[in-house]
């Protein structure tokens, strides 16, 4: 009897945990979309296609599956780091330039940016001039940096003192 008791009482936490973890993941979880020629930055306005360099998207949780497109990373980290936006964001993309070239960023590479790699004060430019760089891969990262100059920096180290 004890054991049963023992049993029945497990199944019932596992069950908990796990219907919990499912709603917490479909609370998440989105996908990034392409960039449409029409999308403006969520930030500025600007047409985002019309500039070259890697471009961002974020989800924020108090606005379901509505996402934010930006014409640069840059614009996608002052929108970020705002202490208001910055507790209200899920999900955030960046363009992997190790797969693509600086003119053309493919909306198949958008890779999760609180896991990327970032070159700031690099000689090439986004939309609205200094932009970061975005990688999947430090190693990618340090090579760009070797060719265009830059400091390499990890998400959490992207400060407003990098933007400038």
């Amino acid at each position: 009897m004890k054991f049963l008791l023992q049993s029945t009482l497990i199944i019932i936490t596992l069950s908990f945990f796990t219907a919990c973890g499912e709603q917490a993941q479909q609370q998440i979880i989105h996908q990034a979309k392409a960039i449409e020629s029409s999308d403006e930055c969520h930030l500025c306005g600007m047409l985002i296609t019309n500039f070259s360099g890697p471009k961002g998207e974020l989800y924020r949780k108090d606005r379901g599956d509505k996402v934010h497109k930006f014409c640069s990373t840059r614009d996608m980290f002052s929108f970020y780091l705002d202490p208001e936006n910055k507790r209200n964001v899920t999900t955030m993309y960046v363009h992997d330039m190790s797969k693509m070239p600086w003119n053309e960023p493919d909306d198949g590479y958008f890779i999760d940016a609180k896991t990327a790699w970032f070159v700031v004060d690099s000689e090439k430019t986004g939309a609205m001039g200094k932009t970061l760089a975005s990688f999947s891969k430090q190693s990618d990262a340090s090579a760009f940096a070797l060719e265009f100059g830059g400091e390499v920096l990890d998400f959490s180290q992207v400060d407003q003192a990098s933007l400038m």
